[in-house]
């Protein structure tokens, strides 16, 4: 299994002949610094003959370069209301699909830093690792030959002591947006439960990130029994039995902060008895981007080492099949809370999987120092219709709202190109939950999908506190538990097409990079 990131060289200087080619990425070639003179000349000859300059990406001869090649793509208008830092993030990754077109192996970017985005360079440095990624199973493929787009993927920075820095960062948030493309992109076999856990357990061999795997059936059960209901189908095939893989990690230093992450690992969903007709089913292998963002967070965090900070994750691995043996609407379940769960929908399988491991960090929380409780999914379709595709969701409940937190996360995703949108959780989504019957103490779901039902990316976010017991800890209690619910079924990507990688950008920058928030 190869998991490195594409390697990352720096240089100031724009003749450095060890690269084949440059790559340029910019508002406009008249805002270029005194440095980069030299690239003005050709790109206005250029645009005395196309106009398009600015609207598509060219590519040039220019002597004297390196590899005689320059690509240019602009990010266009970058000052208006609704521009952001995105802009260049989005350029480099069309300029460095373009100069793979033109058989570039060691391509060098320059994306000067724009004086109203500081992390422009950054922004644009991950928009082109993003576009050289080659997914785990080409690269498995391709063992014994060269599993990379490129050889090398040069930066240009304007200071030599800006150079190690950039590459550095660049590299570690690569590392974890690879680890989270790896384990949510891959197909339902490569990335099935016990495969994703053995990917795992070797990703973090010799890190100071600590792994366990729960692989027994009897004891996912008895300590997770709405996710063992959920499992109780795949079980019956080895290849597809469910994992929870827990990680750990603790920073140098005393404890400021504690994070505690559960995320959707949903390997394949079928929707279970509530089967995905009419061809909805395609796709569903990526219902494991929660679970993937929480490897791909902790790899970063072993790359980077931030000090002060203890994290723990969950990675909730089943597969919801569809069988003779499968979990349907109208079983009640009782949580690990000791509430009674009334199944409404199979196809709401997510928040089963997660909500007693949310328990379980909110039981270990109450002995933590500092804590903040997570889950992160990829939800519901609602998330999708009512902010659109390419915005993480994300909600507080009461204690965390009086931190700010929502709001936090939404201006570190600014700072990086990682985008969040708000909700809020209203007293209405607890009262849908509520059991409606005296069979039952809270109702799992309606009979419709999310996106048919209102409010249906908030609702979800109810459930999972009034199943946990997590009701028990608000802003009302004695022992108050900040909790943030993130739907990402919006931004964690196309299919087809590769995985984005959020939230963890927005993550990483929330909690151990704030100079790049600030």
């Amino acid at each position: 299994m190869c998991t490195s990131v594409q390697p990352i060289e720096w240089t100031t200087d724009l003749n450095d002949h060890k690269f084949d080619g440059v790559v340029l990425v910019t508002q406009s070639y008249d805002d270029l610094p005194s440095e980069l003179d030299c690239l003005k000349a050709p790109l206005q000859d250029y645009n005395i003959i196309d106009g398009g300059l600015g609207k598509e990406v060219v590519v040039l001869r220019v002597p004297g370069l390196p590899g005689e090649r320059l690509v240019f793509c602009a990010t266009g208008p970058v000052n208006r209301d609704y521009d952001d830092v995105r802009r260049f993030g989005d350029a480099a990754v069309n300029a460095v699909k373009r100069a793979l077109k033109t058989g570039m192996q060691r391509p060098l970017l320059v994306c000067p830093q724009h004086k109203d985005y500081k992390n422009s360079p950054l922004v644009a440095a991950l928009g082109a690792l993003h576009a050289l990624y080659t997914p785990l199973e080409v690269r498995e493929a391709n063992i014994k030959s060269s599993n990379r787009k490129v050889c090398v993927l040069g930066l240009w920075v304007a200071q030599e002591s800006q150079g190690q820095t950039l590459a550095d960062l660049a590299g570690a948030l690569e590392s974890g947006r690879l680890a989270c493309r790896d384990v949510g992109g891959s197909d339902p076999e490569r990335m099935a439960a016990p495969r994703a856990a053995d990917y795992v357990v070797e990703l973090f061999r010799n890190s100071d990130v600590h792994v366990e795997v729960i692989s027994d059936a009897k004891l996912l059960e008895r300590e997770y029994p709405c996710l063992g209901a959920v499992n109780r189908c795949a079980n019956g095939v080895t290849r597809h039995q469910a994992r929870v893989i827990k990680l750990e990690y603790c920073g140098e230093g005393p404890v400021r902060k504690t994070l505690m992450l559960v995320g959707k690992g949903i390997t394949y969903d079928t929707g279970g008895a509530d089967i995905k007709a009419g061809g909805f089913m395609a796709g569903m292998h990526r219902d494991k981007c929660g679970a993937a963002a929480v490897a791909g967070f902790f790899q970063i965090l072993a790359k980077m080492k931030p000090k002060n900070i203890k994290v723990f994750g969950a990675m909730a691995m089943v597969r919801n099949s569809v069988g003779s043996d499968c979990y349907v609407a109208d079983e009640l379940v009782l949580s690990r809370a000791g509430r009674r769960v009334r199944v409404g929908n199979t196809d709401a399988e997510g928040r089963m999987v997660m909500v007693d491991l949310l328990c379980e960090m909110k039981e270990k929380a109450l002995s933590q120092t500092c804590p903040h409780l997570f889950t992160i999914a990829t939800l519901t379709g609602h998330a999708i219709r009512a902010m659109g595709p390419n915005y993480s969701i994300v909600m507080d409940n009461g204690p965390a709202r009086q931190q700010d937190n929502a709001a936090k996360w939404q201006k570190a995703g600014e700072a990086l190109g990682d985008p969040f949108e708000v909700s809020t959780i209203r007293r209405e989504d607890y009262e849908f939950h509520q059991g409606k019957s005296e069979y039952e103490d809270i109702l799992q779901s309606n009979n419709l999908p999310s996106s048919a039902t209102p409010r249906g990316h908030q609702t979800p976010a109810a459930f999972l506190i009034m199943a946990s017991g997590l009701h028990q800890h608000g802003v009302d209690s004695e022992a108050p538990l900040p909790y943030s619910h993130v739907d990402i079924a919006g931004s964690s990507g196309p299919f087809p097409g590769v995985p984005t990688g959020a939230p963890i950008l927005a993550m990483a920058a929330n909690y151990f990079l704030p100079h790049l928030v600030d």
